[in-house]
């Protein structure tokens, strides 16, 4: 073979040897050069300003910070709905929440049900409990085109038979029908799909050597491995050591006098400067160093996909009330930006001249026929996908605008209402279901929401309503209905003791934590019960 053809031979390679394979040329070897191993990091709970490469002043995340410096940032990423099943069933699918039918997380109440517990003005609908025999998953689809794949993590999309192991993954570290780490973030937990080494063991840790270790033992043909963290979801945990940093740090930065307001239902955090969830947030990014670490000391990371994001906004209301998802409003559960947007990072280093941060609003759904792309493999025809391919913009190019849609015809435990929003350009529409009302916001120049301009913008209004609507009706989405036994004055009393007793008790628990003397059990989480973490 001439010098010349040589040469343009290797370069035909260079260009297509992460998607089709090249065959060694010189010693006519049938070596194929493998396709590039995924490796897709999922965080629980994780807001989109809970991450120091995002503007965090308290939490660190330098492992993360390292996958936003090196990929794609997309400052404007979404998850495809504010709790945890319906997202994570749009990252395994490519479809939205109304098409998949898992609205709202699994083991909610509905119905009358929820109203005759919770007195709402409107009963939500029934959904989905598990992924449809009919849907193809990411990992299916990978499999099918010749991948190992892996799980390890939180679930949460159906019992059995509906387990990680009949969704396309060959095997499955932890990963079962529960949304939360049953016993906690150190040994002993409860999790019949991976039992621990040793009390004392750091889960989010041991998901992440789990990882590792299938890396290692897959390193010579294409891997795709779900790291799905528990964390940072409560409850909240973390070591002695890591809480009196974060303490210690809080004291020197300033601790105000207060750390919550009231949103429109429940009190929310509007500080960053719980230790203890710091300290859960750094065990969890550490932890993603250990995946990282492996595929360096293998020589795999210019040869691996690596992407992050969450499946919600950060908990500012409910449960531990753990951080603030400002200048966004709202958090996990809400309609607002602050439940839906995400830390959204893409990293392919076989792609040359990727740019740094892409503002182009994306969505959870998009993963999946990017991924696909990214192979070189195509959607099965028999599987409808309602993401988009991104590759034109980690190449640099652009794409048309599109309306993306949410669907939440729920309560949020968090304080959200039950809501369809389309977000089309600048302008977000949100209707409620509960009075039939529409607020529209101007993303652009309003981030915050803070000014409804509804009022102002009829036209907007109506043509966004417009399009929402017949969304909605293309999807057979299910809506709420009149809980006939609500009331008032009821109503109104629960929403005065949030406002004064709980409000109160949030108070004395944020200075608790921030107390010298904190010290939640004898054992701190049982994080002490072993010097290996």
């Amino acid at each position: 073979m001439s010098t010349n053809k040589l040469v343009l031979v290797f370069s035909l390679c260079l260009t297509t040897i992460y998607i089709n394979g090249c065959k060694d040329i010189d010693n006519k070897k049938e070596t194929i050069s493998k396709k590039p191993n995924i490796v897709f990091i999922l965080a629980d709970d994780l807001g989109a300003y809970d991450l120091s490469y995002a503007g965090s002043k308290y939490y660190e995340t330098p492992n993360i910070d390292a996958i936003a410096s090196e990929g794609v940032q997309f400052t404007q990423g979404y998850a495809s709905c504010q709790v945890c099943s319906p997202s994570r069933a749009s990252l395994m699918t490519g479809q939205d929440p109304a098409r998949h039918g898992i609205t709202d997380w699994i083991g909610a109440a509905t119905g009358r049900k929820w109203g005759d517990h919770y007195n709402t003005k409107v009963m939500p609908p029934d959904y989905q409990h598990a992924l449809a025999d009919s849907s193809i998953t990411i990992a299916e689809a990978l499999k099918q085109n010749g991948y190992k794949t892996f799980f390890a993590g939180k679930w949460h999309l159906g019992d059995e038979p509906y387990s990680p192991e009949n969704n396309g993954f060959d095997i499955n570290k932890g990963g079962w029908e529960v949304g939360g780490p049953k016993g906690g973030y150190y040994a002993p937990w409860r999790n019949p799909k991976l039992d621990y080494k040793y009390k004392g063991e750091n889960l989010t840790k041991r998901l992440a050597l789990e990882t590792a270790d299938f890396i290692e033992a897959n390193k010579e043909k294409p891997f795709f491995a779900y790291l799905s963290f528990y964390a940072v979801h409560g409850p909240i945990e973390t070591t002695e050591a890591k809480w009196k940093k974060y303490r210690d740090k809080a004291e020197a930065q300033g601790i105000p006098d207060s750390g919550f307001e009231m949103e429109a239902r429940l009190p929310i955090r509007n500080v960053q400067d719980n230790p203890v969830y710091a300290g859960l947030v750094e065990s969890m990014d550490n932890a993603v160093g250990v995946v990282l670490d492996k595929l360096k000391e293998l020589g795999l990371d210019d040869n691996t996909i690596v992407i992050f994001t969450s499946d919600n906004g950060g908990v500012a209301s409910g449960d531990a009330f753990s951080t603030t998802n400002y200048p966004l409003r709202g958090g996990k559960g809400y309609q607002w930006e602050g439940g839906i947007r995400e830390p959204y990072l893409i990293k392919v280093p076989m792609l040359k001249n990727t740019p740094k941060q892409v503002a182009y609003p994306v969505s959870g759904i998009d993963f999946y026929p990017t991924l696909l792309d990214l192979v070189g493999a195509e959607t099965n025809p028999n599987h409808k996908v309602d993401g988009i391919s991104l590759l034109p913009l980690l190449n640099g190019g652009a794409l048309n605008e599109r309306a993306l849609f949410w669907h939440y015809p729920h309560y949020g435990n968090q304080g959200g209402d039950p809501v369809s929003i389309i977000r089309k350009g600048d302008y977000k529409l949100i209707h409620f279901w509960e009075d039939g009302r529409d607020e529209l916001y101007n993303l652009t120049s309003d981030p915050s929401e803070k000014h409804n301009i509804s009022k102002e913008k009829e036209a907007i209004v109506e043509g966004l309503r417009t399009e929402l609507d017949t969304y909605l009706k293309s999807m057979n989405a299910k809506t709420p209905e009149v809980y006939p036994n609500y009331d008032i004055a009821k109503a109104k009393e629960k929403q005065e003791n949030r406002r004064t007793k709980m409000l109160q008790r949030l108070e004395k628990q944020r200075k608790d934590f921030l107390s010298k003397d904190f010290k939640p059990n004898e054992d701190w989480y049982n994080s002490s019960l072993s010097t290996k973490d």
